[in-house]
């Protein structure tokens, strides 16, 4: 006697559109996909908490294994400053026809170094962080725009020292320093917008990080940090006519003239590029824009692979 057993005719796989209605009817989204541009924006802001108090954490155990502590926020770019002086304004003259050069020096090198810093926080944001990246959800650019804001928070520690210098080399406080509050806003978002772009660049070549400090040196020595564009342009006629306008218009140093335009007296407008808060709007808008789009179209990929 031979048994027959019915088995069921093969079923077609699931087409992609069923797949596709079934998973809407009950709300399935995938595993860590990227949000619209208006939702990540709306997620980064509900972690806005979260974003000052990470950058707070951060800055507070940056120095906590050194015996004067938070002291070296603000002595790390004086002596940088001192070493700067010695070399650039003693050794190599570049105080000559530069008034109240000193507070020149430093505005130049606190206002530099806070760009320095950011971008080099934000080349390791994705890629020194793996760990915290793949263990919680949430915005990754919050990270970079984090790190930016510890350096900014580091620049506010280091400005009062500043202060004290601009006073104990005679600069009288004026109206015009309440010009350093949007300066440094634009200067933030500027630094924020590439600490993205280099922190998307970062995740994905590691090796971008040992590079950009010899990269973030040339920008130093092209930006007027140790020496004045428009003093050193006037004693070299033979500089082609366009060379004077492209190293003014360069980021770093409309930032850091701004500051100095805000802070020193004897710092004229006549010797700040044509339309310059134009161009620091149009860098911040830019570089902030710019960037964090470009950060945000790789999101799913950040910590993976």
């Amino acid at each position: 006697m031979s048994q027959v057993i019915d088995t069921p005719p093969p079923t077609a796989p699931p087409a992609d559109d069923d797949l596709s209605a079934l998973a809407a009817r009950y709300g399935l989204t995938v595993s860590g996909a990227r949000p619209s541009l208006p939702d990540y924006v709306r997620q980064l802001w509900a972690r806005r908490h979260f974003i000052t108090a990470f950058s707070t954490a951060k800055l507070t155990a940056q120095y906590s294994q050194a015996k004067l502590g938070q002291v070296w926020q603000v002595m790390t770019p004086l002596l940088n400053a001192a070493v700067y002086y010695f070399i650039f304004g003693v050794l190599l003259g570049t105080k000559r026809n530069v008034p109240d050069y000193v507070p020149f020096l430093v505005t130049g090198v606190f206002i530099w170094t806070f760009t320095q810093s950011s971008i080099m926080a934000g080349t390791r944001a994705i890629s020194g962080n793996l760990g915290l990246v793949r263990a919680l959800h949430f915005p990754r650019a919050a990270l970079p725009i984090s790190f930016a804001l510890q350096q900014l928070q580091q620049l506010l520690f280091s400005m009062a020292a500043l202060i004290v210098i601009l006073l104990g080399f005679g600069v009288p406080p004026a109206a015009s320093w309440l010009l350093a509050i949007p300066a440094l806003i634009l200067q933030f978002t500027f630094n924020a917008g590439v600490s993205m772009i280099m922190a998307r660049m970062g995740a994905k070549t590691p090796d971008i990080a040992q590079l950009m400090p010899f990269v973030l040196r040339t920008w130093m020595y092209v930006s007027g940090v140790m020496w004045s564009i428009d003093k050193l342009a006037k004693g070299h006629h033979d500089w082609p006519s366009w060379m004077v306008p492209v190293l003014q218009a360069n980021p770093a140093a409309v930032y850091i003239d701004l500051m100095r335009y805000a802070l020193i007296d004897s710092f004229h407008a006549s010797q700040l590029p044509h339309h310059v808060w134009a161009l620091a709007v149009g860098w911040a808008l830019v570089a902030g824009v710019g960037g964090f789009i470009y950060f945000w179209k790789a999101e799913e990929t950040y910590g993976r692979g």
